[in-house]
């Protein structure tokens, strides 16, 4: 309101003015966020996001554990307590006796390190 003061007409009433400018102000968000979400690729139905199994979702996690398994323990412990567990970064860093900025990097090595292998496997 402050940038659109010198449109105020004291004549008119306050509140109309400040309620175009709140809706003028709602459309422009609006606007900005459809050009974002435009970009987005809506998840089809069809689209197999989960397992379709319980074999399926067993076989994931044996996979997981064993590409895990391959990792230091520098950056499997924190993927471990940060990505699946749900820690925080200070909660792991303080179980694990590591730096927050080392169990960031941990997490970031481990996990460009398991696609690379995984990428593999395909």
């Amino acid at each position: 309101m402050h940038n659109k003061r010198h449109t105020y007409q004291s004549d008119q009433p306050l509140t109309v003015w400040v309620h175009a400018i709140a809706r003028y102000k709602l459309i422009d968000l609006l606007r900005s966020k459809s050009g974002r979400e435009a970009l987005h690729d809506p998840l089809d139905d069809e689209l197999a996001v989960f397992a379709e199994s319980s074999t399926d979702a067993s076989d994931a996690r044996r996979d997981l554990t064993g590409l895990l398994a391959t990792l230091p323990d520098r950056q499997r412990l924190p993927i471990e307590h940060v990505k699946l567990k749900g820690l925080s970064v200070t909660e792991a860093a303080a179980l694990l006796g590591m730096s927050e900025s080392a169990v960031k990097v941990g997490i970031h090595r481990g996990l460009k390190t398991l696609g690379k292998r995984a990428g593999s496997y395909s």
